[in-house]
């Protein structure tokens, strides 16, 4: 085992939407268990991204998922909000790998090496399961959501500010669950 270089790739999903928290996931691919269909969540059908998630889960050297809440984003800010998330899914592997990629400009403050690479969820396999596996449990969270809040329709745009989300966002005001400091938000607490 310890000739392997352990690699972890780590990706968060949800840094847009208005409400909901934002979620990390750090994947250590197995290097002698390879999974066909690797790619930027955000290009994977919903069928799909759920079928990579229990081929990830079952053949991965190791796996975690981690979230920042709501209030925290709106403490802190998204940005660091999200290298919270990915912290804590590092932090919640049960190995420790010996170096981290992380999709995007920026990486959060771990004492492993970690180099934060652009796009690099179409470039890094690991990279691209952690979007997976981040993508789909925030999917997850945003369908439990919507059992708790339905006047919102959380299960279908996921809490991202669409023209629909936006119109029921102004029709029902403001929810426990939304980023009082994303700005359609804020405009409307503001008016309240």
């Amino acid at each position: 085992m310890s000739e392997i270089l352990l690699v972890c790739g780590v990706d968060e999903a949800g840094r847009g939407p208005l409400a909901g928290a934002v979620y990390a996931a750090a994947v250590i691919l197995h290097p002698q268990r390879p999974i066909k269909g690797l790619a930027d969540s955000k290009t994977l059908s919903e069928k799909k991204r759920n079928s990579l998630t229990i081929q990830i889960k079952e053949h991965a050297l190791a796996w975690a998922i981690a979230s920042s809440s709501v209030e925290e984003i709106d403490q802190i800010n998204i940005l660091q909000a999200s290298l919270l998330a990915m912290k804590r899914a590092i932090e919640g592997l049960h190995l420790v790998p010996q170096q981290v990629l992380v999709d995007g400009l920026h990486c959060p403050k771990i004492t492993i090496p970690a180099q934060a690479i652009v796009k690099g969820d179409s470039k890094v396999e690991a990279i691209a399961a952690a979007s997976i596996l981040a993508k789909t449990a925030r999917d997850e969270e945003m369908c439990r959501l919507h059992t708790l809040y339905p006047q919102y329709d959380f299960a279908k745009h996921k809490g991202y500010p669409t023209a629909q989300h936006l119109a029921l966002l102004s029709e029902h005001g403001v929810s426990s669950v939304h980023r009082h400091s994303y700005g359609p938000v804020r405009k409307l607490l503001r008016q309240d």
